[in-house]
């Protein structure tokens, strides 16, 4: 991703970490001399609600903090239907992470509604990484490390240094998880580095 304003488009279930990703994010482009812009939308992010978040940084300043349909240069989705409706915002050749992870909501759990139907592999198709996130970060003794993997494979797209990634994760996360988030992150990358060899 080179170009002067880089987009990032987040997006997931309430209580799956999707804000504070793009914190870490936000404040990982903020480490390595970007302007950064953010915008949250929670919806109902408390009872397992969308959530979206926008972080869009550059090095000559950031104008706005919002994005058009087709104008993300990446969205990375901690959840499969999330991918599938956010997937419009995507630009053509951009990078799609999606956690293999599917939570159904409320309404589809009192049969009022329906699951979108092959979700993983429309995402495929649409040129999606699909990663293990929750796996990953059970592997590597943090279950709810799924957000900070999914950072890791991003990271590999992104010119951070390892450094202001990490210093990043050990001053906004609890004290007691700090190694365990840098596991998660680190497996994220290496997850990423395998898929693009």
């Amino acid at each position: 991703m080179t170009n002067a304003t880089i987009t990032v488009l987040l997006c997931g279930v309430g209580g799956q970490g999707t804000v504070l990703a793009a914190d870490l994010l936000a404040r990982a482009a903020l480490a390595a001399g970007y302007d950064v812009k953010v915008s949250e939308i929670h919806g109902m992010s408390q009872r397992g609600g969308a959530v979206t978040t926008i972080v869009r940084f550059g090095k000559d300043g950031v104008r706005s903090m919002v994005t058009d349909v087709g104008a993300a240069d990446a969205v990375v989705s901690f959840e499969t239907t999330e991918a599938l409706r956010n997937l419009p915002y995507l630009k053509e050749g951009g990078y799609l992470l999606v956690a293999d992870e599917t939570i159904k909501p409320l309404p589809v759990l009192t049969g009022r509604a329906s699951m979108p139907d092959k979700a993983v592999s429309r995402l495929k198709e649409a040129g999606a990484h699909v990663m293990p996130a929750g796996a990953i970060a059970a592997e590597v003794g943090s279950p709810k490390s799924v957000n900070v993997a999914l950072l890791g494979a991003l990271a590999t797209r992104l010119d951070f240094s390892q450094q202001a990634w990490e210093q990043t994760i050990a001053a906004r996360v609890p004290a007691k998880t700090i190694e365990k988030n840098i596991e998660a992150f680190r497996a994220g990358q290496a997850f990423a580095s395998r898929c693009e060899e």
